[in-house]
């Protein structure tokens, strides 16, 4: 997920013929109705829309003039901007509450995760058609990000924030024990081996490190290895869990012995104590994402960044997009507006304005030739290493609505593997049964 110091993102913590409504796309993510592309009864007619941002103060501030910008374009929209809670994580709730009173916004930032659960609330529209114009170039959007968008086949909106997991390694760490810089070719025994040579106990230093504290920060460190082993974390139809296999076995076990048998992990127990350890030449490799290039920056930290380590070639990456939902209130003109909002918001010249002006990854592959994009790749070396490796997110995390159960039950077993509790096959089906459980309930 997009939580990120150095991003400001989130707070605390889209023609028919004329006269269609709107209302034609509405709610086909949860009727499965064929869904048409969206037309104003009067494009010209006032219109009012509320966006909820999900964002702190300074980040408001620029959405703010994006909106008004767009109100100049287009005198008759109005946009009522507001963060929509006090923090991102509360939009959810303040979502489902005004849905049974149909208070809803117009446009609402979610978390990636909440997706499936939006899309089955019938107060999404449905855009897969209109992002299916050329007009849209729905291709520019990274694979991961665009399934993340399409919960059960229905497009309810449009990325808002993507990220990815790559490989930092300290240079000062590895110069200090001779050992040869990681490599965009590296397999994971390259990197076991590199982590074994870079431990030294008797000077507080480990080759890589670990959370392990139960949550989705050891959880989706784990899925990329997953996938490249030929695993998946749900069942076809998404309503088992499916990593109690024998390659999440492989997974697993990969990382209790890196921990129980070489020794060169550092197991955070809180998850908040690696990044500052990598940056303190503690650490001499950690996966994480962009959001820790302003930390390494800052800090000084000689540092260099690859994609992460492949089995057989494959070196997949997992990410965890945002999103911007567009909501139904039966209205034609509102919801013709929200899409035009939206497709204008995320081109690449308000891309640079928005998104990649507070160090976020372009939203966009056609942005990657502008300014800004050169600006950050200057400032925060290895960001362009990221906005490559989004080409390596092919599978998406899932958004089923019993995720976090599925994340927490996952991420407790392999917490226990890691500081030597239990064995790995068993551990793993009972996390798969209370994962399950939680799937059900949901």
């Amino acid at each position: 997920m997009a939580a990120l110091p150095l991003l400001l993102t989130a707070c605390v913590s889209a023609d028919p013929e004329p006269g269609s409504s709107a209302a034609s796309g509405s709610g086909a993510a949860s009727s499965g109705a064929a869904a048409a592309t969206l037309a104003p009864s009067d494009a010209a007619a006032p219109v009012t829309l509320t966006w909820w941002t999900g964002q702190e103060a300074e980040a408001q501030k620029i959405l703010d003039g994006l909106a008004a910008d767009f109100t100049k374009a287009h005198p008759n929209v109005t946009i009522k901007t507001s963060p929509g809670a006090s923090t991102t994580d509360a939009l959810l709730p303040k979502m489902l509450s005004a849905f049974a009173a149909d208070t809803q916004p117009d446009i609402s930032y979610a978390f990636g995760s909440w997706a499936s659960q939006l899309g089955r609330s019938g107060k999404t529209l449905d855009i897969t058609a209109d992002v299916a114009q050329p007009a849209a170039k729905w291709d520019e959007f990274p694979e991961s990000a665009r399934k993340t968008a399409s919960p059960e086949g229905h497009t309810i909106g449009f990325p808002a924030v993507v990220d990815n997991l790559g490989l930092f390694y300290n240079k000062t760490v590895f110069d200090a024990a001779g050992v040869a810089y990681p490599t965009a070719d590296w397999s994971w025994d390259d990197f076991r081996a590199a982590a074994k040579k870079l431990t030294n106990p008797a000077k507080n230093v480990y080759g890589t490190a670990m959370a392990v504290n139960p949550g989705e920060d050891i959880t989706w460190h784990m899925w990329p290895q997953l996938w490249q082993n030929g695993g998946q974390i749900l069942s076809a139809d998404e309503k088992k869990s499916a990593f109690n296999s024998e390659a999440g076995v492989k997974t697993v076990s990969f990382w209790r012995d890196l921990a129980q048998v070489d020794k060169s992990v550092y197991l955070d127990q809180t998850g908040e104590k690696y990044a500052p350890l990598f940056a303190s030449n503690n650490i001499g490799m950690m996966i994480s994402g962009p959001w820790h290039l302003y930390d390494v920056v800052t800090g000084k930290t000689k540092y260099g960044v690859v994609r992460l380590p492949g089995t057989n070639g494959d070196h997949q990456t997992v990410s965890g997009p945002d999103l911007w939902v567009l909501f139904d209130h039966q209205d034609a003109n509102r919801a013709y507006w929200s899409y035009q909002f939206l497709l204008w918001l995320t081109a690449a010249e308000q891309d640079e304005r928005w998104s990649m002006a507070i160090g976020n990854l372009p939203l966009r592959s056609a942005a990657k030739t502008t300014p800004a994009f050169a600006k950050a790749v200057a400032e925060y070396p290895g960001y362009e290493v990221f906005a490559e490796n989004l080409a390596n997110a092919t599978n998406k995390r899932p958004t089923v609505p019993g995720y976090i159960g599925l994340s927490d039950a996952f991420g407790t077993a392999v917490s226990r593997l890691l500081q030597g509790q239990g064995e790995v096959k068993a551990e793993l089906d009972k996390a798969a049964a209370a994962a399950d459980t939680a799937l059900a309930d949901s």
